[in-house]
């Protein structure tokens, strides 16, 4: 006897969302911050977090934001 067409479409269906629940899982675990310096000759390097030169470029950016003030400009407000 075939299946009921409801459930082959409930099936797909949460076979969909099975995936995108996967993908922000992988997109999540990936994205870690990290500090990329671009030299004159195009060439970039990028530096963890957790690393000594990582931390300390994460530490100048915090003093630099801290110097430069609040934002001028208006946050925009997205939705997603």
């Amino acid at each position: 006897m075939p299946p009921k067409p409801h459930r082959v479409l409930l099936e797909r269906v949460s076979g969909y969302a099975d995936e995108a629940a996967a993908f922000l899982r992988r997109r999540r675990h990936s994205r870690k911050p990290f500090a990329r310096v671009h030299h004159r000759g195009g060439h970039s390097l990028s530096y963890p977090q957790e690393g000594a030169e990582g931390r300390a470029l994460f530490e100048a950016a915090g003093r630099l934001i801290e110097v430069a003030g609040p934002s001028r400009r208006p946050r925009s407000t997205r939705t997603s």
